[in-house]
């Protein structure tokens, strides 16, 4: 059992740390209606996907070997995110303060090739939060990182909070979104949390799953 800052408790199991996996918010649905609507999908197309069923969003919660400020400075880090991202072909910053950047991003992954604008929001070392405002592809977009302070034994650690959820315009992308989502936003955390290790180091410990261990957070 270890002690977080927050006073948040975590038990290790004896056969060693969990392996990080997110929560992807709307996977119950998609099984509950692939199981019991089958008919009803199969008669689905491409250009009649209900738009209720557009909106993705998924959740992750994990404790890593890296500082806040490590964390930070990567994410926050939208010039660089074509060179360690796999879905992002660009990453160009215009405007950019203390507390603020704009920044045109290419995201590609067969068939998808698309631009997009991302308006970026930097609480140093705690939050970095991106929202699409240009309205071509998405009827709204948002990333949302949190980074809070990790175990009190292990000062190079901290508590990463990572949300995505966005609404595709077209439903060619959003039926694609429903088989791929997944996948790309587990990878695209991966690649931040490599990214650190590469700039900064070895983690100092192994990343832990906190959604999975939802019932020894009592304080």
């Amino acid at each position: 059992m270890v002690l977080l800052k927050n006073g948040a408790r975590i038990l290790f199991k004896k056969h060693g740390l969990y392996s990080f996996q997110g929560h992807y918010v709307n996977r119950l649905n998609d099984e509950i209606r692939c199981q019991c609507q089958g008919t009803e999908q199969q008669k689905r197309t491409l250009f009649n996907f209900p738009k209720k069923d557009r909106v993705r969003e998924y959740r992750g919660r994990q404790l890593v070997g890296h500082t806040m400020d490590q964390m930070f400075e990567v994410v926050s880090d939208v010039d660089n995110y074509h060179k360690f991202l796999p879905w992002c072909k660009k990453s160009i910053v215009r405007q950019r303060n203390t507390q603020n950047l704009k920044a045109d991003l290419v995201i590609g992954f067969p068939p998808i090739n698309e631009s997009y604008t991302s308006n970026v929001t930097l609480l140093k070392p705690h939050l970095v939060k991106a929202e699409c405002k240009d309205g071509k592809l998405f009827h709204h977009m948002l990333t949302l990182w949190r980074f809070s302070p990790g175990l009190k034994r292990e000062l190079q650690s901290c508590v990463i909070d990572f949300q995505i959820s966005f609404e595709f315009r077209s439903a060619f992308h959003s039926h694609l979104s429903n088989i791929f989502f997944d996948q790309v936003a587990r990878q695209m955390e991966s690649a931040f949390i490599q990214e650190v290790g590469r700039r900064y180091g070895p983690a100092s410990i192994h990343p832990v799953n906190l959604l999975l261990n939802t019932s020894s957070h009592r304080t």
